[in-house]
């Protein structure tokens, strides 16, 4: 079984949903969960730590999480998006990135979590040769 990523970046803007979510990566057993809740934010933790991965809400209070997305992708860090919103909201730059629909379940989670940590390091932070970015059934 692969190894999940242990440093994990969660960038949403409702801090129940926060929570809820770092309470439940850490509980798949990432060693470190950080939130932001705005692009700055996120931005300066990126540039203090570098996760080994990100989950970004796309829809923040006046903002979106496309920049922080551009910046992981410059860095080869990967990421999912986690979003109530469909595919036509995420740029077709970010159409190979999987999307975690709210709400999802703590197995599809998991299922992204593995497949980060499954995934060649020298890899652009995608999910390899995948030719539809993963979506998750959240009541799968």
């Amino acid at each position: 079984m692969p190894a999940l990523p242990q440093d994990v970046l969660i960038v949403e803007d409702d801090p129940i949903i926060a929570l809820d979510l770092e309470d439940t990566v850490l509980g798949l057993g990432a060693a470190t969960v950080r939130t932001a809740g705005h692009v700055a934010t996120a931005l300066d933790m990126i540039a203090a730590r570098a996760p080994d991965f990100a989950l970004l809400d796309v829809g923040l209070v006046h903002e979106n999480s496309f920049a922080i997305a551009e910046r992981l992708t410059t860095l080869n860090i990967p990421f999912a998006f986690v979003t109530g919103y469909g595919s036509g909201k995420v740029p077709a730059v970010f159409a190979d990135r999987p999307r975690l629909p709210k709400p999802f379940s703590t197995e599809a989670l998991l299922v992204v979590l593995r497949r980060i940590g499954a995934r060649d390091p020298k890899d652009s932070g995608g999910f390899g040769p995948l030719t539809n970015p993963p979506l998750f059934d959240p009541l799968g």
